[in-house]
């Protein structure tokens, strides 16, 4: 069992101090946090969601920021961000599509980091070819409301489709979804990274879309980072440091995805066998943050969820009133390499 602080203290060769930024002092010439307390989201243990690591493996990364006390708050992805919005999580990673609805409702969330690319991967039955061809079928989402739910709504709004009138969505659990799709019952379904794995060594279906690798979906990110707008407001110098912390820990997930995967296993924060953890954090390029600008990511999921009424706020509306990314550019400066 890899223990919290071996797991840092221990990050071998591959992850050095320096590539995290843990050989100096972090924030030399900053105040300490306003607050010494720090909530952050995690999935339920039940259910996929992973690709969230960075925020699960940054517990001590936070401590070195000055956090003495790293909560950790179990909830699905509805109460994630209701969580997030009444003040009960101050951060929490998740798909950028159901941060810009929360900021469309008028919730109190802001929109701090891009985070990394991929996770989605759409699967269908032999006789579908491209993603038009889904036109009159079926797709299972598992629930609406859901990350992949909102990125296939997204999807299918690019090429063309209406997912109101031109295709039938059909919504049951996760195990069940994939048995109606095994068993010919669905023309497609809307996978999740953890999930894929399983579905190509059973041969179920085959991959009409990967959001990692195709573009544009790849040239945009999935995941954000998002704070609770008040805790921001009031606590500056704690989200620097809770942003700067999480960041590192990607490069932690980047560089050493099997030590990373083994403690999150070991600590409890996922029901998941070790090789899929692994699995998916191999499989997301989680150093994007560097590179690509999130504001190109809202412009454009913000127009995709306009297309089909799922929002009304222009993207420069939702930019002005739940993103705030100068953090982020002043941490890209300082944490090169």
């Amino acid at each position: 069992m890899i223990h919290r602080r071996e797991f840092i203290a221990g990050l071998g060769a591959t992850v050095t101090s320096a590539a995290i930024g843990l050989s100096a002092s972090p924030g030399a010439a900053e105040p300490p946090p306003e607050t010494t307390t720090v909530r952050i989201q995690r999935p339920v243990t039940t259910l996929p969601g992973m690709c969230v690591a960075p925020q699960l493996v940054a517990d001590e990364l936070l401590k070195v920021e000055g956090f003495t006390d790293v909560r950790y708050i179990a909830t699905g992805t509805p109460q994630r961000a209701a969580g997030l919005a009444g003040g009960d999580i101050d951060f929490s990673m998740g798909f950028v599509g159901n941060w810009i609805k929360e900021i469309d409702a008028g919730h109190p969330i802001v929109m701090l980091a891009g985070m990394h690319i991929g996770c989605y991967e759409l699967f269908a039955s032999e006789r579908i070819r491209t993603i038009r061809d889904l036109k009159g079928k079926t797709i299972g989402v598992t629930e609406l409301g859901s990350g992949r739910h909102l990125f296939l709504v997204s999807l299918l709004s690019y090429v063309g489709l209406n997912p109101n009138k031109d295709v039938t969505l059909v919504t049951k659990p996760q195990a069940e979804s994939v048995k109606l799709f095994a068993d010919g019952k669905l023309d497609a379904y809307q996978a999740f990274s953890e999930e894929v794995p399983h579905l190509r060594a059973r041969k179920i279906g085959h991959v009409i879309m990967s959001s990692t690798d195709e573009r544009p979906w790849s040239q945009y990110f999935c995941c954000m980072l998002s704070g609770n707008r008040d805790f921001v407001r009031a606590h500056p110098t704690a989200t620097k440091r809770a942003v700067r912390a999480i960041l590192k820990a990607s490069t932690v997930c980047a560089l050493e995805p099997d030590r990373a995967a083994r403690s999150l296993v070991d600590r409890g924060f996922t029901t998941a066998p070790y090789e899929d953890v692994y699995s998916t954090l191999k499989s997301l390029p989680y150093t994007k943050w560097r590179e690509y600008d999130p504001t190109d990511t809202v412009r454009f999921y913000t127009l995709r969820l306009r297309e089909v009424g799922m929002v009304k706020a222009t993207p420069q509306k939702i930019l002005d009133q739940g993103a705030d990314w100068k953090i982020l550019n002043s941490l890209r400066s300082e944490l090169k390499g």
